[in-house]
């Protein structure tokens, strides 16, 4: 069913570049698709972050918010001391971003809180913080160091060092949910989470993994996002975590747990990009785009509801119709 739902995915995709393709031939190039897989580099890693989330039956509405503080606090970093190696600027990143997805990570495991209660709170909280942290300054390119801003910008046989990112991200997380124990720990957690535990497997330690993983994902993206668009401040991805989440469930991993794979994910994160990249090629306003995800969101949650509904037997009744049919066969 998984590999049926992606190839109609990637099918969809397909005619969706062709289509826009036919109205603007310049949005077929090979340098304009590569640039709409560059756009979506940080959609691809987020998107599997949330997925690893989604599995364990929670929710991660603060990744965009995580990535917003993050970016901040790595260009205040960088302009306060513009020597800094950029691959300690990177671990920063990642080891901050980390720290804050073990917030999360603790109240909802430590304290048994609901995911969506925690990282709504935690959205705000990190959110209000950017503006605490900075009052209220923008951070532009003349506040960062080249080498802060030059990540981005690399290249590597042709292609961005983004794209080579998330590439590496998206194989990392393909061998941790198909060939490691605690991978595979995340979907038996969310398909049966009662039978996980008599099993010996802790949702608690799944939800403290996921959750920080999700976070050093996010503090990731926020460098790379900063330095490749040379601007932080309070409103970064405002409203992003909603773009993820929908990519997710666009690629087929169920809001309710123990259902996805990583290539569905990229392909629900590569089902928006290249949305978001045709509608100004086809002068659609960028103010659906939100409409459009909302949408496409609505119908995918249908559709992921519809195909896990399964057909079962009323066993027992038929149990009883038979005893009672042999109890009065064998009457005198």
């Amino acid at each position: 069913m998984s590999y049926r739902r992606e190839t109609l995915l990637a099918l969809v995709i397909l005619a969706l570049v062709v289509g826009v393709g036919a109205r603007a031939p310049a949005f077929v190039t090979p340098s304009s698709l590569i640039g709409v897989v560059a756009d979506t580099s940080c959609l691809f890693m987020l998107t599997l972050a949330e997925t690893g989330v989604l599995l364990t039956r929670g929710i991660d509405l603060s990744v965009a918010a995580n990535l917003a503080l993050t970016g901040m606090v790595v260009a205040m970093a960088n302009h306060a001391a513009p020597g800094v190696p950029i691959m300690a600027i990177i671990a920063l990143a990642i080891v901050f971003g980390a720290a804050l997805g073990l917030i999360n990570a603790a109240l909802i495991a430590g304290f048994g809180i609901p995911p969506i209660v925690v990282t709504l709170g935690t959205l705000a909280i990190y959110r209000g913080m950017i503006f605490v942290i900075a009052r209220g300054a923008w951070f532009t390119p003349k506040d960062m160091s080249p080498a802060f801003l030059a990540v981005p910008k690399a290249q590597f046989l042709g292609l961005s060092s983004l794209i080579w990112i998330a590439a590496f991200v998206s194989l990392a997380a393909w061998i941790f949910l198909n060939h490691t124990a605690a991978g595979r720990a995340l979907y038996a957690v969310g398909g049966n989470p009662e039978a996980a535990r008599y099993c010996g497997i802790s949702l608690e330690r799944q939800q403290l993994t996921v959750y920080t993983l999700s976070g050093a994902v996010s503090g990731l993206c926020g460098y790379l996002w900063v330095s490749r668009y040379g601007i932080a401040y309070s409103e970064i991805a405002l409203g992003y975590e909603l773009t993820v989440i929908a990519a997710a469930v666009i690629g087929g991993v169920s809001i309710a747990g123990g259902v996805g794979s990583v290539p569905g994910a990229l392909l629900g994160a590569l089902f928006l990009g290249v949305i978001v990249n045709a509608l100004p090629v086809i002068n659609v306003s960028p103010f659906w785009q939100m409409a459009i995800s909302g949408a496409v969101i609505l119908a995918a949650v249908i559709v992921n509801s519809r195909s896990e509904q399964r057909g079962g037997k009323l066993i027992l009744p038929e149990a009883r119709r038979k005893a009672a049919s042999a109890a009065g066969g064998a009457r005198p």
